[in-house]
């Protein structure tokens, strides 16, 4: 990946839109999409929604631009800033990391200090949960802290993007700035093929809160079809528990998700694309939710056909998130053949 497409990529991924506040990140995929769509527009909480205009039916392409973080919950007598959590942050990988607190004068830089390992007890491997850690901004007193940062505001993790071997990168926030990639991508990619259908990208808000705006967007845009592109757990890592083993792996292409949320016709289409196609793709079982954005759509209205697809990740929800670019490209590609196409298939249960 080379180019515009990964200079878009970086962009995403180097601005911190952690729930509630992804406004900065939104502007990033609306230029983008601004470039090859025949519309774009917003909502009042930030959803992001870019149209290729064709005819029927409808079909949105969305991943959520959100990521976890923290955020001050108290500014302590001695400087230091108490935190609560957005979304699934995780206890165990937050000590002794560097963070930015996102105030409205600007980045406050900071750590979430770990007491050193010769001052605690000798047999204490707990993990103190997020409400009793605390970022060190450098201050000694709640004065100075209080110029410089409120209650309320965004902590992320300090980013950095590491390009590792065989075309694998790891960083924060993967989860799931790469599923708003794709969408981008994938509009781009079925603008080329000028679609019967109508085709939407969308970029959601808040789904690590719970599915907030899918639940809008599905809703207000009432779409005839929608896939959530979200990551995945690959689970070829060392580490992971043999009880929770998905078969999933980097480098394996996309996963179509089947079961509960995944609409039988629409995976039986999308998986048609991608042989005619030659995407390689992966499956996985869902048989109770997807966990992604794709829950919210497909019971809004009436009912939304939809369908989760997944990119490989390894270590979600940590600041050193893991995907191999060839998926994501894939993923890119397997979307956007199934926008371009999507015209061709019928979407209703046969009974």
């Amino acid at each position: 990946m080379d180019g515009s497409k990964r200079e878009f990529l970086d962009s995403l991924l180097q601005t911190s839109t952690p729930s509630g506040f992804e406004t900065a990140g939104q502007r990033e995929w609306v230029a983008y999409v601004s470039e090859f769509a025949d519309d774009v527009r917003t909502d009042e909480y930030g959803n992001a929604i870019a149209v290729i205009e064709g005819g029927d039916p409808t079909v949105a392409i969305t991943g959520h631009c959100d990521e976890i973080g923290f955020m001050v919950r108290d500014i302590n007598e001695d400087g230091s800033i108490s935190l609560t959590r957005i979304g699934g942050s995780d206890k165990t990988v937050s000590r002794g990391q560097h963070v930015v607190i996102h105030a409205d004068g600007g980045p406050v830089p900071g750590v979430i200090g770990q007491t050193a390992i010769h001052l605690r007890e000798r047999d204490d491997d707990s993990y103190s949960d997020i409400r009793e850690q605390h970022v060190d901004i450098g201050v000694d007193d709640s004065e100075e802290a209080n110029e410089l940062v409120e209650v309320g505001d965004p902590i992320t993790f300090e980013q950095r993007i590491s390009e590792l071997e065989d075309g694998r990168i790891t960083a924060r926030g993967l989860d799931n700035r790469i599923g708003v990639w794709a969408a981008a991508e994938a509009l781009r990619r079925a603008a080329e093929h000028d679609p019967d259908a109508t085709v939407c990208a969308v970029s959601t808000v808040q789904e690590e809160v719970g599915l907030k705006g899918a639940q809008m967007v599905g809703f207000d845009l009432a779409p005839d079809v929608a896939i959530a592109t979200d990551v995945t757990h690959a689970t070829d890592g060392p580490g992971v528990p043999g009880d929770r083993d998905t078969g999933i792996e980097l480098g394996e292409g996309p996963v179509v998700a089947r079961g509960s949320t995944n609409h039988p016709k629409l995976v039986e289409a999308v998986r048609t694309v991608a042989v005619d196609a030659e995407v390689d793709h992966q499956l996985q079982a869902a048989g109770s939710r997807t966990g992604t954005d794709a829950d919210a759509f497909y019971i809004s209205r009436g009912g939304i056909p939809s369908l989760n697809i997944g990119v490989p990740n390894r270590y979600m929800h940590t600041p050193v998130e893991m995907l191999d670019l060839d998926d994501l490209d894939a993923t890119a590609e397997l979307l956007g053949a199934f926008a371009a196409r999507a015209a061709e298939f019928s979407y209703a249960v046969d009974i």
